[in-house]
């Protein structure tokens, strides 16, 4: 009983944030679900049960679309904010003061408790310098090219249903509409957190890691 106490106290914010994810992607599914076989039946097409519009291109689309705006949003904020500051920010590094995420891992080669690529040292430790910028980085391309192709795929069907010629992926990759649908999520993904770096130097949550101490003074950077 301590054990898994222990589990869900240690864990809380990655269980309820997924939790959260699964609600809200059981929701868009249901409602797409009902729009699509809405759009269907006007059409005087057979409805598609839930599954099967699961795997459908414009619901992958959909869904990829708003993975590749977060993914790029997280690996922009990750390697910005290794370079680039905000005076009073608590998303910000100090930009008067060495800070302990910017020291070279070789130092710590011989610290038992460093993880394995560190103690590695070589290439081994500068991709682990890296590799969370690296990896967000590559989970936006990858969300990226699944929402131009599941893209391209509904926008094949859409056209075929109203009698026009398909086109092939590549010929899709310069059509507006692709790029409407990642500039309009870029955009808002930018902003929030642009947002967020300004309010955090006025403003505080208690409690909360995104924030300095309430009584912390606007010119203090960082937590």
């Amino acid at each position: 009983m301590e054990k898994t106490t222990r589990f869900f106290r240690d864990n809380g914010l990655t269980i309820a944030l997924m939790a959260a994810f699964f609600l809200c992607l059981m929701g868009m599914l249901w409602s797409g679900w009902l729009e699509e076989n809405s759009m269907l039946l006007e059409h005087t097409q057979p409805p598609i049960g839930l599954v099967d519009y699961f795997f459908s291109a414009s619901f992958q689309s959909a869904l990829f679309e708003n993975w590749e705006s977060e993914f790029l949003q997280m690996s922009a904020y990750v390697i910005m904010t290794a370079m680039l500051f905000q005076r009073g920010s608590s998303e910000s590094k100090d930009p008067d003061k060495a800070n302990p995420e910017d020291e070279d891992p070789n130092g710590k080669r011989r610290n038992k408790q460093a993880p394995w690529p560190v103690k590695a040292g070589g290439l081994w430790s500068l991709l682990y310098s890296y590799s969370l910028g690296i990896v967000l980085l590559l989970l936006f391309v990858a969300s990226f090219v699944l929402h131009w192709l599941q893209s391209a795929a509904a926008a094949g069907e859409d056209a075929v249903m109203h009698g026009r010629a398909a086109q092939a992926p590549l010929e899709y990759l310069l059509d507006p509409q692709l790029w409407f649908e990642s500039f309009q999520n870029w955009q808002s993904e930018f902003l929030s957190t642009a947002v967020l770096v300004v309010l955090s130097i006025i403003l505080r949550h208690r409690g909360s890691p995104e924030s300095k101490a309430v009584a912390d003074p606007h010119s203090k950077t960082g937590h």
